[in-house]
């Protein structure tokens, strides 16, 4: 009975490393984030029964779609176990990153969702203002914010085109503020606008106070873009971030001008853009290549200063294309319709 007893605690004492271990696994987290493949989305198609990119409006003149155009994402997994890390590290998908380059340790959960959704809006709007650049939209003083409380809120709206003040037609920014500063607090405007989807109108506005400004304030955000007299909306909330901003400018172009620019193949991309065009790096670029690779993708729009990680990652015979700016892109792609060289990375 000695030796047997013996055995079972031999037994139990080898058992406790192995049963330790198990626990460190399932229940020690690790200052680790996951980066991998994340979801990809057609900008022509769908998402819980939207358009991904909704064009409203009698005067848009829509134009038949097909095919894809796909954003790409990157996933991101925290609070991982040290399990959890060890296995999504071994399967060869996934990049494992120190969490404080993901989430800043001097920002809160908060700041970082509400930085992120301002970059996103931000990315929304450039990439309407890019596509209409390049369709040759005329500039006017948008309205891109209302300070609500403020003296515009109810008055104007965002996408608002502001054609004058007090009479005196304003052409672009520089005209509009020019007026303004020579106003003061109580200073009644009266201000000509445009408004997508509806007819012209004019708000008579009594102008507040702000200790940033000895002239009246207005409170609204103002910029020189090109604007068109119908409504351009992204429905897919904060997926896929700035990164997002050419794709949905090539939806837009797409869909406003006739034939298709992919010519019934898969193309897939990335990158920021701005405003007037230029299109800018991101992050996660081999992520989101396999992403489009197993969604189908041909062809991936690669922004240039991305191209060298990139050339980097398996192929797998998708066709990598270098872009810097959104004609750049719609050049490519009607390159490639004609079958012919469009430049690559």
């Amino acid at each position: 009975m000695g030796g047997v007893n013996r055995r079972i605690l031999t037994l139990l004492v080898a058992l406790v490393p192995i049963v330790a271990f198990g626990v460190l696994l399932s229940v020690v987290t690790v200052p680790f984030v996951s980066l991998g493949p994340g979801p990809t989305f057609n900008t022509l198609g769908e998402v819980e029964g939207k358009q991904v990119v909704d064009i409203e409006g009698p005067d848009a003149h829509l134009h038949p779609t097909s095919g894809h155009l796909n954003m790409t994402t990157v996933s991101q997994r925290d609070g991982l176990t040290l399990g959890q890390a060890m296995a999504l590290w071994m399967s060869g998908r996934e990049q494992l990153v120190p969490r404080d380059l993901v989430y800043p340790p001097d920002k809160s959960k908060n700041e970082i969702d509400e930085a992120n959704s301002s970059d996103f809006k931000k990315s929304e709007d450039s990439a309407e203002y890019a596509a209409l650049s390049f369709l040759k939209y005329p500039v006017a003083v948008t309205v891109q914010s209302v300070t609500d409380p403020g003296p515009s809120a109810g008055k104007l709206r965002d996408g608002d085109a502001i054609d004058g003040v007090n009479g005196t037609p304003v052409a672009n920014l520089d005209a509009f503020q020019a007026i303004l500063k020579k106003t003061k607090p109580g200073d009644q405007l009266v201000i000509d606008f445009r408004r997508k989807n509806a007819p012209p109108g004019v708000a008579t506005i009594t102008l507040g106070d702000n200790p940033d400004r000895d002239y009246g304030f207005l409170g609204v955000g103002v910029l020189d873009a090109p604007w068109a007299p119908f409504d351009i909306d992204f429905n897919l909330a904060n997926i896929g971030g700035p990164s997002a901003g050419l794709m949905f400018s090539l939806a837009v172009v797409d869909k406003l001008t006739t034939g298709d620019l992919n010519d019934g193949k898969f193309i897939a991309g990335t990158g920021t853009i701005t405003g007037e065009g230029k299109v800018g790096s991101i992050g996660g670029i081999t992520h989101k290549m396999l992403a489009a690779k197993e969604a189908g993708a041909t062809v991936f729009l690669v922004p240039a200063d991305n191209c060298t990680e990139a050339r980097s990652a398996p192929q797998d015979g998708m066709d990598l294309v270098r872009v810097e700016t959104l004609t750049q892109a719609v050049d490519a792609l009607h390159t490639i319709s004609a079958g012919g060289e469009p430049p690559r990375c």
